[in-house]
C-alpha cells in the first residue's frame, strides 16, 4: 500500500473530485461512515460518545461520525472547539445535517465538556487532521491534554491530533491525543507508519479514490495482507511437494547447531516443498533430531566444528538442484568459514539468502556482494548493518531507510534491515515498511527463522524474490504478534513463532480484503 504526502493526499482528494466526479461532501461522508462503522464493529457496549470536533475537515469528519452513530442509537455529545461561524465549506455543511439530526454540541471547554469526558464510554479524536502543522496551542492543546487525562478510549479520525504527519520519526507522545485506534483514508502518511503514535489498531479505510488517482512521489510502500495474496492462495489440487520449491539451508557449527535447525524448520512451515539443512558433520545429529520432516548433509569442518573451506564442491553440487541457497545461521566466524562463503556467493547462480555470520564474512569485502550475478538477500540487524558499512549503528538508527535504500542500490540487491519497522529496500529505490513484530521478538534465534522464512518462500516465488522476501517478512512479524498475545513478550522464543505461523497465514488470509496497516499490539 502506498504511503503518501499530506501534499499528496490533498492532490488525491482533488483529483478524485475534479477528474473522477466524487463530490469532496461524499468524500467527506465516506470518511466519517468509515470511522463510525468501525466504532459500532469495535466498541459495541460504547453507548455514551463524545466527539471532539476543529472547525477545519477533520471536525467535519467528526460531525459525520457523531451523525452516524447518533442515527445508529448511540448517545452523542459533540464538542465543537470553535465558533459555528467560523466553519467553511463541507465542514460547515456537515454541522448543519448534524443539528439537524438534533445531536447536542457545545462550544466550549465548560463544564459541558467535563460531563461529557466523565460520563461517555469513548471518546473520538476529530480535532486536527494531517493537514496540521505543529507545535499545538490554546484551546486545542486544552482539549488534547483533556482527552489525554480523560481514561477513556479514543478514535482518532484521520490522525491523533497534534502529530507532524509527514515526519519518518518517533513522535513525543505527550505532545499528541492519545489514540486507541487510528482511522484514516485512502493510503497512510508516513506518521501512521514510522511515528508510534498508537499500539492499536491503525486501518485504511478507502472512501472514493480509484487506485489510479493515489499516487506517491516517496517511492515506498507498507505491507498489508493483500499483498501477499500470491502466496496466500488456494493451492491446486493435484499438488506436489516439487512445486513448492526445495530450499537448502547451509550452517551451523559447534555450539550452534540450533541456528540451522530452526532455519530449516522456517522454510517448510513457510510453505515449501523440501528443506535440505548442510551442517558440519559433527554436528549433524543434533540438526537431525530437531525435526524428522529434515533433510540434512554433512559437510567437512575445522577442528573447531566449523564449515571447512572443502565443503564448497559438495555444496555448490547440491546447489544445483536447489530453487534457492540460505547461508549463515550459525555458521561461526573461522577464516576458513568465511572462505566457504565467500567462494558460494562469488560462484552459485540460484537465489541466495545470506544472514548472520554469513553477513559478517563480508565486513570490509562488500565489493564481493553483488546482486547482479543472482537475486542475493540480505538480513542484517543494525549490527550487522555497522559492519557491513562501517557506520556506527547510531548513524544507521536515524535514518534506516536512507541507509538501506543506498546498500541496496549500490550492489544490486534486496536489503531487509532488521527492526521495528523493518525495511525491506530493493534494487531499483523502492522500500517497503513492515508493520508487524513486537519487542518480544528481540530474542535469540528469531533472525534464524527469518531466513528460513524468506528462502522458504523464494523457494515458491523464485521468479519474484522482492516479493517473496515482503510477505515472509510480515508474516515472520505477524507469527511473533500471535505467540506474545499467549506467550508474552518477555517469555517468548523462537520456535514459537514456528508454532504461531499456521495461525499468521490464516490471519492474513481473513485480511486480504482489508485496508488493515497494523494491528493492536
Amino acid at each position: 500500500m502506498k504511503i503518501t504526502t499530506a501534499a499528496e493526499m490533498r492532490q488525491i482528494d482533488g483529483v478524485t473530485t475534479e477528474k473522477y466526479g466524487v463530490p469532496s461532501l461524499t468524500l467527506m461522508e465516506n470518511a466519517g461512515g468509515a470511522v463510525a462503522q468501525f466504532i459500532l464493529q469495535r466498541y459495541p457496549l460504547a453507548q455514551r460518545v463524545t466527539v471532539v470536533c476543529g472547525k477545519g475537515n477533520n471536525g467535519g469528519d467528526g460531525f459525520v461520525v457523531a451523525r452516524r452513530l447518533h442515527d445508529a442509537g448511540r448517545i452523542v455529545e459533540v464538542i465543537l472547539l470553535a465558533r459555528p461561524d467560523e466553519l467553511k465549506g463541507d465542514a460547515a455543511t456537515m454541522f448543519q445535517s448534524l443539528r439537524a439530526a438534533s445531536v447536542e454540541s457545545s462550544q466550549q471547554l465548560t463544564a459541558e465538556f467535563s460531563h461529557a469526558i466523565a460520563h461517555c464510554d469513548l471518546m473520538v479524536d476529530a480535532i486536527l487532521g494531517t493537514g496540521f502543522k505543529p507545535p499545538v496551542k490554546g484551546l486545542y492543546a486544552e482539549a488534547i491534554a483533556a482527552i489525554n487525562q480523560s481514561g477513556r478510549p479514543v478514535v482518532a479520525v484521520d490522525i491523533p491530533s497534534g502529530a507532524e504527519s509527514d515526519s519518518m520519526q518517533p513522535q513525543a507522545r505527550e505532545a499528541l491525543a492519545r489514540a486507541d485506534a487510528i482511522l484514516t483514508f485512502t493510503a497512510p502518511r508516513p506518521a501512521h507508519v514510522f511515528g508510534g503514535l498508537t499500539r492499536g489498531p491503525i486501518v485504511v479505510a478507502p472512501i472514493g479514490s480509484p487506485d489510479e488517482a493515489i499516487v506517491s512521489t516517496l517511492n515506498l510502500e507498507v505491507t498489508v495482507a493483500r499483498d501477499l495474496s500470491r502466496l496466500l492462495a488456494p493451492r491446486p489440487l493435484d499438488s506436489n511437494k516439487g512445486m513448492y520449491g526445495h530450499a537448502l539451508v547451509v550452517g551451523g557449527s559447534l555450539g550452534k547447531s540450533g541456528a540451522a535447525a530452526m532455519a530449516g524448520m522456517a522454510v517448510l512451515r513457510a510453505g515449501a516443498g523440501l528443506s535440505t539443512v548442510a551442517v558440519p558433520g559433527g554436528v549433524l545429529p543434533s540438526v537431525a533430531a530437531f525435526a524428522a520432516e529434515l533433510m540434512t548433509e554433512p559437510l567437512p569442518e575445522t577442528e573447531s566444528g566449523a564449515i571447512d573451506t572443502s565443503a564448497f564442491d559438495q555444496v555448490a553440487e547440491l546447489a544445483s538442484a536447489m530453487t534457492v541457497v540460505a547461508v549463515g545461521p550459525g555458521i561461526g566466524r573461522t577464516p576458513e568459514t568465511w572462505e566457504f562463503v565467500h567462494q558460494l556467493v562469488n560462484r552459485l547462480r540460484c537465489p541466495m539468502v545470506i544472514d548472520a555470520d554469513g553477513l559478517n564474512a563480508f565486513q570490509g569485502k562488500t565489493q564481493l556482494l553483488d546482486g547482479s550475478q543472482r537475486p542475493l538477500v540480505l538480513t542484517p540487524h543494525p549490527g550487522e548493518m555497522s559492519r557491513l558499512t562501517g557506520m556506527s549503528i547510531q548513524e544507521i538508527q536515524a535514518d534506516r531507510l536512507k541507509v538501506a535504500r543506498s546498500f541496496a542500490r549500490e550492489h544490486h540487491l534486496v536489503l531487509v534491515l532488521k527492526g521495528n519497522n523493518t525495511i525491506i529496500a530493493l534494487p531499483d529505490g523502492e522500500a517497503w515498511v513492515n508493520p508487524t513484530g513486537n519487542p518480544g521478538m528481540a530474542t535469540g534465534g528469531t533472525g534464524d527463522i527469518l531466513t528460513g522464512m524468506v528462502a522458504g518462500v523464494i523457494a515458491q516465488m523464485p521468479d519474484d524474490v522482492a516479493r517473496a522476501t515482503v510477505t515472509a517478512v510480515y508474516l515472520h512479524g505477524l507469527a511473533g504478534d500471535i505467540a506474545a498475545e499467549t506467550m508474552g513478550e518477555h517469555s517468548l522464543t523462537a520456535t514459537d513463532l514456528l508454532t504461531a505461523l499456521p495461525e499468521a497465514f490464516r490471519r492474513a488470509t481473513l485480511w486480504a480484503g482489508e485496508h488493515v496497516v497494523r494491528t493492536a499490539k
